[in-house]
């Protein structure tokens, strides 16, 4: 169940550092055949499919891109389906069910990453609201439930606020989740939702309680977390187990460097392992692991690149995300998973201080004498 699973850090591996919003489900399967082969036995059973996999990719002169309004895929109620040029086993509506049922095959739980509020393609379509009855002889449909001034920041045209107060708005979030409930999803990656400029705390406790409602434990892990303070995460941290509190961590030391203070911030705040409603634990997330074989923010089919940071740094971050108890998700393509990699990610200390230390705190000294 999600209690006994997030009663500790959860590991696991997460598409984006690789393959940003491309991935297929061919090469989604390999990596998480080898996560099952090696990286299970050390405790990582999430496979999550990051951002974008409802988006219809084009190519030649006009590439699709993240911020490319109009070709997300839906269903008759506004939800996202996967594409089935990607995913050809999710065709004729099954959704992602086949997919979980093979992740779930090898011992694994399967994750996806949503974006917040409701698509801009739902809203053009007016799409109806499953569940919704009419009132006044009108029924709920996409439009009545967008707030169109609360557009995502980095996905303005595509994705828009929900009404989270209005009878559509909470019945559309719920069809969202029984949907992913009934595909067999384990892990919700809620995006665009977090952080200093933008919380959505009224969608977030929505959500909670849709994933409660449900039937189905989900492990719920909130994206992204610039600027997110002790404050207002201890608004959220009792409805969620996992929630990112910097922007996105990528290999190079100016981004690992910004994690020290903000790992001790929050430790000295006592927000390590509070008690969540969605069962188990709630933690600090710091982000993924970018080690391995990987590609740029945002970037479609390449470039690839092994990671730059240095042995040491590696040994560090691994470390740093070890003391704070940070979810240990690798972002690397696991197909090119080399062996210092692999002994980084299993190291028997390294884990069991991550999963079973106790009241971490930051050690006093002064910037000198931090190298």
């Amino acid at each position: 169940s999600s209690a006994r699973s997030a009663a500790t850090p959860p590991r696991g591996w997460n598409s984006y550092d690789s393959f940003s919003f491309t991935i297929s489900e061919e090469q989604f399967l390999e990596n998480a055949k080898i996560v099952s082969e090696t990286l299970k036995p050390h405790g990582y059973e999430y496979v999550v499919i990051d951002y974008l996999w409802y988006r219809k990719l084009k190519h030649g002169w006009f590439k699709t891109s993240a911020k490319s309004p109009g070709y997300d895929l839906i269903d008759k109620w506004g939800r996202p389906l996967p594409d089935p040029k990607r995913w050809p086993s999710t065709t004729g509506g099954k959704g992602f069910a086949p997919i979980a049922a093979k992740v779930h095959a090898l011992g694994l739980k399967l994750g996806i990453h949503v974006m917040r509020g409701i698509s801009t393609t739902a809203v053009k379509k007016k799409t109806p609201i499953l569940g919704a009855f009419k009132s006044n002889g009108h029924a709920w449909n996409a439009k009545d439930i967008a707030l169109m001034d609360q557009a995502c920041p980095w996905m303005q045209q595509c994705f828009v606020g929900i009404n989270t107060s209005s009878e559509g708005g909470k019945l559309f979030i719920q069809s969202l989740y029984d949907q992913y409930a009934s595909w067999g999803i384990d892990f919700i990656k809620h995006d665009c939702v977090f952080g200093a400029e933008n919380p959505q705390l009224d969608e977030i406790l929505t959500v909670s309680k849709a994933i409660r409602n449900s039937g189905r434990p989900m492990i719920y892990s909130l994206s992204p977390g610039d600027g997110a303070t002790p404050g207002l995460a201890a608004r959220v941290a009792q409805l969620v187990n996992m929630y990112r509190v910097t922007g996105d961590d990528w290999d190079d030391w100016k981004y690992l460097v910004k994690h020290f203070d903000v790992a001790r911030d929050f430790a000295d705040a006592g927000l390590i392992a509070i008690p969540s409603v969605v069962g188990g634990k709630s933690w600090v997330d710091l982000d993924m692991l970018p080690f391995g074989r990987l590609t740029d923010p945002a970037a479609a089919y390449g470039p690839y690149r092994n990671s730059r940071l240095s042995l040491e740094e590696k040994k560090t971050q691994m470390t740093l995300w070890a003391v704070a108890k940070s979810p240990l998700m690798f972002g690397g393509d696991l197909r090119r998973l080399d062996n210092e990699t692999l002994s980084l990610l299993t190291n028997p200390t390294v884990l069991e201080v991550n999963s079973h230390s106790t009241g971490n705190r930051n050690a006093q000294g002064n910037d000198a004498e931090r190298v």
